[in-house]
């Protein structure tokens, strides 16, 4: 990119980044997900690194907050109110190590040492306590960041949280807390000078159950459910009536001592606010000698933030020592010696290259947008998936334009949101061929379908995803049997339906360009260990439209054998009871056709055998869903297990669904599952069910 690309990428960016924080810090509104939010002022904060000079005072990167609001009178801050700099990967975090080495002396490098918390997400406050007329320290005035000079006095709703002391504990106390610590002369230094006009910053957030207990009112009143715990906490915050933000439960962590009591670390700093009397989530803080230990840290929280009473979006990394923290100072709106390590992001922005067209295996044309890449969820994506035409209508898509990318069911790349305020003039509208991009038939849209379909049969890009579907995970499980060599053996006529493909010898492969004897003769084995299947493995794998996972099972169930299923009439899969008009006539359709039923006899003609389809009771009726990552055996096996014993397994957490099975690493369905209190049971536990 051009410096004068730059330039004008910067102040569109400027410009977007103010109104949503300015919609989400003072309105409290939120029109898309803080994550991609995030995502924008990363591109922001990069480009400005890479192009200083072009770094303005009212950049985003160089501001903390929005304008206080006029309601509430104003409390100017003793120190600014400062936030900090995000990284969303391990590269970023070593970079930033890396600039704040090049500003230390050589004994200063050999110093650095991490505090590490888990980053709360909040709304930042400000309590300062001094002297009260009666004696005591008391609580004096409580304030939001505001613009991080001048924030919002709303001390009166800040006293209704009960861990915010309204009055400090004894200094006698303090002390012998202190001493306990073995700071020592921190303890002195409060003999000598006392606490008047201590200054300590926090975050005030509701715990997760408290959240969804607040949702679940707003639903019995009709009411619109909030966006989020943090949004939740500002808004009760930020309320006029202090008997509201009383109602509901908030909390307080105090994670900075601003005022100078003598200590040397931010660990100490956190050891002194407990001895005070506040509440710091200590047990959750971690010292770190190195960075190893940090990525260790935050891949923890990453594995264990379920855990946690509150929400968190990452860590918070602090280099440990002060007087180096204080060295390294503050560049924009952000202390050099701290750093937001955050998870990776679920959304993100990017721009769309260009959009490619994809034939299926049914012959759907799908639309596929080409991404500038991104790391989302942790991997870097380059594709996303635009379902129709009527979704690239419906979202005003360009190509070239910038767009919010996220994982649909944390798994696949979906375009959420275009962002028209980026663009430059150069994008583009994208034109829908009329003709298929594989074999040039003519596409239609059939009755009551929203996707165009190539109209040949024959269609080789058809051919090649039925042979994709035919040997994937869901159906026959072909491992090393992948698109590449698919291809080659089409490309050689070695194969022209998926049933040739038990009949390949070794000496068939062998010939190909690069494959080696051992190669050959593990695909075959492979082949033919895969030759015995279950019913419900077996109709998915047919590829037969609208006939999914689910809807193959309860085929399976409901007809036992292939011979029974062949013989069903069209009135037979109506009467299926998950099984809808349009599949039911697909099914129909299927097993009528003269050449589906010769490849049904060549399968078993290649030796291809199928289990008949027997069902217990057990988990009959009911319905799960899986989430993250399973241990002991894999998705599809749990799958098979449930199917198995008459269960149901959905992609998408409802109130029909009984039990979500949460593995490592789960993602936005266990957030669903919480939040409409469906039951969520451990690897562990499924497994005590099922056996």
């Amino acid at each position: 990119m051009t410096k004068t690309e730059a330039e004008k990428r910067i102040e569109k960016l400027k410009k977007l980044i103010n109104h949503y924080r300015y919609l989400y810090h003072v309105k409290d509104s939120q029109e898309f997900s803080p994550e991609a939010l995030d995502s924008l002022k990363k591109e922001l904060f990069d480009l400005e690194q890479t192009f200083p000079d072009l770094v303005t005072p009212d950049s985003p990167t160089q501001r903390v907050g929005g304008q206080p609001l006029s309601k509430f009178s104003k409390a100017r801050h003793m120190k600014p109110m400062l936030s900090f700099n995000d990284a969303f990967s391990e590269q970023d975090v070593k970079d930033w190590l890396e600039r704040n080495i090049k500003l230390l002396s050589q004994p200063e490098k050999e110093n650095i040492h991490f505090y590490c918390e888990p980053k709360l997400d909040g709304l930042a406050i400000e309590l300062v306590y001094s002297l009260g007329k009666q004696g005591g320290i008391l609580l004096k005035t409580g304030s939001t960041r505001g613009d991080g000079l001048i924030g919002e006095d709303v001390t009166q709703n800040l006293k209704t949280i009960d861990s915010i002391p309204l009055r400090l504990r004894q200094t006698s106390d303090i002390i012998k807390d202190l001493e306990k610590e073995k700071l020592f002369a921190v303890a002195d230094n409060i003999k000598n000078k006392g606490l008047d006009n201590l200054v300590v910053r926090g975050e005030a957030i509701i715990a997760q159950k408290e959240f969804l207990k607040i949702n679940k009112e707003q639903e019995k009143r009709s009411l619109a459910p909030y966006a989020n715990p943090r949004n939740l906490a500002a808004g009760s915050v930020r309320q006029l009536d202090p008997k509201i933000a009383a109602s509901r439960n908030l909390e307080a962590d105090i994670y900075d001592l601003v005022t100078d009591l003598g200590q040397k670390t931010h660990e100490q700093e956190h050891k002194i606010l407990k001895a005070l009397g506040f509440k710091s989530n200590n047990k959750y803080n971690k010292f770190c000698k190195d960075i190893k230990e940090v990525f260790a840290f935050r891949d923890f929280w990453l594995k264990k933030r379920q855990t946690l009473p509150y929400e968190i979006d990452g860590i918070v990394v602090v280099i440990n020592n002060n007087e180096i923290f204080n060295k390294l100072g503050v560049v924009g709106k952000a202390p050099r010696g701290a750093i937001a390590f955050k998870f990776p992001l679920k959304q993100a922005t990017t721009i769309v290259e260009d959009i490619k067209l994809q034939v299926g295996r049914t012959g759907a044309i799908t639309p596929v947008a080409v991404l500038k890449p991104v790391k989302l969820a942790g991997v870097v994506i380059s594709r996303a998936t635009l379902h129709n035409q009527d979704e690239i209508e419906r979202l005003g898509l360009k190509i070239k334009d910038t767009v919010i990318v996220g994982r649909a069911g944390d798994v696949i790349p979906d375009i959420i949101k275009v962002l028209p305020e980026l663009r430059t003039g150069q994008e583009k509208e994208f034109i829908w061929p009329k003709t298929c991009p594989s074999c040039g038939a003519n596409l239609l849209r059939l009755d009551r379908e929203v996707v165009l379909r190539c109209s040949n049969k024959d269609c080789f890009a058809r051919t090649k995803n039925s042979f994709y579907h035919f040997v994937s995970k869901g159906a026959f499980n072909i491992e090393g049997l992948g698109p590449k060599i698919i291809d080659r053996l089409l490309a050689e006529n070695l194969i022209k339906d998926p049933s040739d493909l038990f009949l390949l010898e070794p000496g068939d492969l062998v010939v190909l360009e690069r494959f080696a004897e051992k190669s050959a003769n593990n695909l075959i084995s492979a082949l033919r260990d895969k030759k015995k299947i279950s019913f419900s493995r077996f109709i998915f794998s047919l590829g037969i439209r609208n006939v999914g996972e689910v809807a193959s099972q309860d085929l399976a169930f409901h007809f036992k054998n292939l011979d029974n299923l062949k013989q069903a009439t069209l009135e037979d899969f109506q009467a299926i009871k998950n099984i809808g008009p349009i599949a039911a006539q697909a099914i129909a359709d299927f097993f009528k056709n003269k050449k589906n039923l010769e490849f049904l006899d060549n399968l078993i003609k290649a030796g291809v055998k199928i289990e008949n389809q027997q069902q217990s009771q057990q988990l009959a009726g009911l319905k799960f869903v899986i989430t993250g990552s399973l241990k002991t055996i894999t998705r599809d096996q749990a799958k098979e297990k449930i199917f198995s014993l008459g269960g149901l397994v959905s992609e998408a957490v409802s109130l029909k669904t009984d039990f979500v099975i949460i593995g490592l690493n789960p993602g936005s369905k266990f957030e669903k599952a919480k939040k409409l209190k469906v039951k969520t049971i451990s690897e562990a536990d499924f497994l005590k069910i099922v056996s």
